[in-house]
């Protein structure tokens, strides 16, 4: 079988995509590979074609449970031997998976990164005919990216030990130029074929609101697109439970998922909104990754994520089918102040500094594509390194309507209070400073200020 037969025998389909074709050969020509291509381009068809035509086992390195289910479930309905191995195995489940293996009972075998390090593992991969290990959302291997995974940088040292070296493919869907080097660097992949197709994605309208309530934009949103499947991204649970309920209320058919729920809890939400038995799904970040759902019409985000790769990610999972699909940010200030806590109350691995400031960089990029009047489709391809015209004529910056004003005057007079304010106060004592307010703070009552406002005399400063 070669593997245009096995595309259209196994997939249902009778071409490749671009760029599919290319990291599929050199696979299969014994070449490691590195695949930097968008949600929704088929990266996984780039191992499991060659996994199928390859002698052996193809382990699929993945990060999350629910993304090797959901792989290993659409390949068995495809009719493809596959399994899993992770925590949710229990020894009898596990024995008989690595003894199921060892039979050539599988071609592809998936297993979390944590895994490769266990004794019983590394004695089953000794003998284990491994042709190919791809290591999928490769960028977790990297500190510079999204979702870094400390047990990822140790899939080297998995492979240093195996009797003979397979050949390696590793693939994501957004990684800037710096954590692609990382991947090459950390996994030492040897020669490879390096393939970034277009982070563009045509059929995506990508737009950014203000609104004062959030909830009554997204109400009458989803009146709007009643018949409409999407995805409501939350940066806490909190959030989800409360949108979740509040959308329930309003008799909207919908699903939540986050950490916090029990498995089967998480499962039945995923089935339902899968399925078509909801039409949206409240989630927080834990939810989407392996999500293959080609009719998601939209996907709004509730906050503001804590980078332009996660809200890309996410953001892809519309629109999959290339039909015209809506990606919208809803944005407040308060967005900011959220994901700078949860920086700074985030697990590291190592307390690097240069680490926190490149997460710090990283929000900043978030806030500027949140704030920015210019295309947002361009400030999201440059963050990538690719080119893009000034003006897509498909994100709502570019079909909005701005006036320029100068600002300079205004501009200075705030340095020149703030400078001459000498310590650290609220901008709402700074701004009734500003604007002349003659309604001091409750029980101050101290020197003033003069040369500010429209009066003689402005707002006391303690």
């Amino acid at each position: 079988m070669d593997k245009l037969s096995a595309l259209k025998k196994y997939f249902g389909y009778t071409s490749f995509r671009p760029g599919q074709e290319s990291l599929i050969d050199a696979l299969l020509q014994g070449r490691d590979v590195l695949g930097i291509m968008p949600t929704g381009a088929g990266k996984s068809l780039c191992y499991q074609i060659p996994a199928l035509l390859l002698p052996g086992i193809t382990l699929v390195i993945s990060p999350l449970i629910s993304l090797m289910q959901d792989q290993v479930q659409a390949l068995e309905t495809a009719g493809i031997s596959a399994a899993c191995i992770n925590s949710s195995l229990g020894p009898r489940e596990f024995y008989a998976t690595l003894d199921q293996a060892r039979a050539g009972a599988y071609k592809l075998l998936y297993v979390a990164p944590e895994r490769l390090e266990t004794e019983l593992f590394r004695d089953f991969a000794k003998e284990a005919p491994i042709s190919m290990v791809a290591v999928d959302e490769a960028h977790c291997i990297s500190q510079w990216g999204q979702d870094f995974r400390p047990s990822y940088t140790r899939i080297l040292d998995f492979l240093e030990f195996l009797p003979k070296r397979p050949v390696v493919g590793a693939f994501t869907a957004t990684a800037t130029e710096l954590v692609r080097d990382d991947i090459l660097q950390s996994l030492e992949l040897q020669n490879p074929r390096i393939l970034v197709t277009g982070f563009d994605r045509t059929n995506l309208y990508f737009g950014v609101e203000h609104p004062r309530d959030k909830d009554a934009w997204v109400f009458r949103y989803l009146k709007a697109h009643g018949e409409d499947c999407g995805i409501i991204y939350c940066s806490t649970r909190k959030n989800v439970d409360e949108l979740y309920d509040r959308l329930r209320l309003e008799g909207i058919s919908a699903a939540r998922y986050h950490a916090g729920l029990s498995q089967e809890e998480r499962q039945q939400a995923q089935e339902d909104f899968q399925y078509d038995r909801v039409q949206v799904i409240v989630a927080t970040n834990a939810f989407g990754m392996g999500i293959d759902k080609s009719n998601v019409r939209y996907v709004l985000h509730y906050n503001m994520p804590s980078c332009l790769e996660n809200y890309y990610q996410e953001a892809g999972r519309a629109g999959r089918d290339g039909e015209p699909s809506e990606c919208i940010l809803l944005f407040s200030p308060q967005d900011v102040v959220i994901q700078k806590f949860l920086l700074e109350h985030k697990e590291q691995s190592a307390a690097l500094e240069e680490v926190e400031e490149a997460n710090l960089r990283k929000l900043y990029a978030m806030e500027h594509y949140c704030r920015t009047t210019s295309c947002l489709r361009q400030t999201l391809l440059h963050y990538f390194g690719e080119e893009a015209p000034a003006r897509c004529n498909h994100c709502s910056t570019c079909n909005g309507d701005y006036e320029e004003v100068d600002m300079t005057e205004e501009t200075k007079s705030i340095v020149k209070c703030i400078h001459e304010a000498r310590r650290p106060y609220g901008i709402t004592l700074m701004a009734n400073v500003l604007a002349g307010s003659r309604s001091p703070p409750p029980g101050w009552r101290r020197p003033v200020f003069p040369g500010y406002g429209c009066s003689e005399h402005s707002t006391t400063i303690p």
